[in-house]
């Protein structure tokens, strides 16, 4: 299992999310940031556009989006890079 990035800024998944797996940003509050995909049906997720993403957030945004678009976390982790 290939290790999370300990320096993924909130910016840069928002950008990676949106051009590999069809999210678009539709609003924001203060620092959060809500992203929605229509594919395969709609889903909203938060992301804070921190400097840097703790872990655990980071892991629970990539369960919620690979459990969405019913691929691996490896997958998505794959596009992060």
């Amino acid at each position: 299992m290939p290790r999370l990035p300990r320096d993924l800024s909130g910016k840069e998944l928002i950008k990676k999310l949106s051009k590999s797996w069809g999210y678009e940003k539709t609003h924001q509050t203060g620092s959060h940031v809500v992203l929605e995909t229509k594919e395969p049906s709609t889903h909203q997720i938060v992301v804070p556009e921190h400097k840097n993403l703790r872990i655990g957030t980071l892991n629970s945004i990539l369960r919620m989006v690979s459990a969405h678009k019913d691929v691996s976390r490896e997958d998505i982790l794959d596009t992060l890079k």
